[in-house]
């Protein structure tokens, strides 16, 4: 696992955004991952900058996203259908036919997710998996108790996913409490993980994700089992890391990537 802190936001964004632009520059027809949340939201920014000003080439890249609350139907503005129309998809040049979310109106929400599954076999597994993390140390909604070998399946939120999402929507109850989530071991089958993390609510987990043990109780933590994964981190998030210091001798010592 690498990982990279950066001074704020905006900078960590761009790193991530840089790592996934030289993947489309190298594989056109890449499958991305994506995450929804406010984390994510400066990475997609500036994806978004790179495709209107340097002509970054979606045309051919097929996504899949991690998660989706059940219950709310597509054009409902808190639904994450809505969040990456309006923040992403409408802003670049992705084939509408290559757009793959989960659906949170399917009558049958088994055959849905073995559905999903396939059909990410079918377009030749992910290349590159975008991650937030929750505070509980989550990723997509696979909470804590999750199986680290769990498929994309329908999943109950816990209490404080519920709170800390609770000021998206007008009121607390409003909170789905169900969605449908890629599994953990679905995500650990992408070739390459990236995870952002910003703020000081984050620091917790991103401590016990990277520097603690492997364990269903901090789901993120199964990304140290994995052979390519990045996570991307501010000042803040990182303020809980013992090892800060070699993870940044690291990144210093790293050769530049060659120009072509």
């Amino acid at each position: 696992m690498e990982v990279i802190v950066q001074r704020d936001y905006a900078q960590m964004s761009k790193v991530a955004a840089q790592i996934v632009a030289e993947l489309l520059n190298t594989k056109p027809n890449a499958v991305l991952g994506m995450a929804t949340g406010s984390t994510p939201l400066g990475l997609y920014q500036e994806l978004v900058r790179l495709h209107e000003k340097e002509q970054l080439d979606f045309s051919r890249v097929t996504t899949f996203n991690l998660d989706e609350y059940v219950g709310l139907p597509g054009n409902h503005p808190q639904s994450y259908h809505y969040f990456m129309h309006e923040h992403f998809f409408r802003h670049v040049n992705i084939p509408a036919h290559n757009i793959n979310i989960p659906s949170g109106t399917t009558s049958n929400y088994p055959a849905f997710c073995e559905w999903y599954e396939k059909r990410i076999t079918e377009c030749g597994g992910i290349d590159l998996q975008i991650l937030g993390i929750g505070t509980d140390g989550h990723i997509g909604f696979n909470e804590p108790t999750s199986s680290l070998s769990s498929r994309t399946r329908l999943k109950t939120l816990s209490k404080q996913t519920i709170d800390d999402n609770a000021r998206f929507f007008e009121r607390r109850e409003d909170v789905p409490v169900y969605a449908i989530t890629m599994g953990v071991g679905t995500i650990l089958e992408a070739r390459q993980l990236i995870l952002v993390a910003s703020g000081k609510t984050k620091a917790k987990a991103i401590a016990q994700a990277v520097e603690g043990p492997v364990t269903s109780m901090v789901t993120a933590s199964a990304l140290q089992l994995h052979r390519d994964a990045v996570v991307i981190v501010d000042e803040e998030a990182a303020a809980r890391l013992t090892m800060r210091d070699y993870y940044e001798f690291i990144y210093a010592a790293k050769p530049a990537a060659p120009r072509s």
